[in-house]
């Protein structure tokens, strides 16, 4: 059976500042729904994604800010950085892991650059939304096979 990840859920404090931040990034907006002063939806889609992300009011009960590490795959991490500070977000600066693999939590093991090699799954930025949370831009120029 496929199982196919649709939706993450991305808790966030102020939905409107949200809302303007991913759509600022070029992101599709789906669905703004409000069924109540409880309850509203806000569905953006990241360009060329199948997966989507979900915040709003009665969305989630997670705390504002607390998601950290999700990816999104882009095929050039220095052109996906610039593009996003030309749009005003900050973003670090391109690394990589000093164990040359996959990053590790915070900013332990950076190192400034991308991968020597260039290669994929090898190449990382990250950015926060305006509540902290926490998205990498991973560079794969060539999926490992059979993905």
């Amino acid at each position: 059976m496929d199982m196919k990840l649709e939706v993450v859920v991305v808790p966030v404090a102020d939905v409107d500042r949200a809302k303007d931040f991913y759509t600022g990034l070029g992101w599709r907006l789906d669905a703004d729904v409000t069924t109540g002063e409880d309850f509203r939806v806000i569905q953006v889609t990241p360009p060329g994604s199948l997966c989507s992300v979900i915040f709003g009011t009665g969305v989630s009960a997670t705390e504002p800010g607390s998601v950290r590490g999700l990816h999104l795959t882009v095929e050039d991490v220095v052109a996906a950085r610039e593009e996003l500070v030309g749009r005003g977000v900050e973003v670090s600066e391109v690394f990589h892991d000093a164990g040359g693999v996959f990053h590790r939590a915070e900013t332990e093991g950076r190192v400034a650059g991308p991968d020597a090699e260039r290669r994929s799954y090898c190449s990382f930025a990250s950015f926060s939304d305006p509540d902290g949370n926490e998205w990498v831009f991973q560079e794969i120029t060539e999926r490992l096979p059979g993905r």
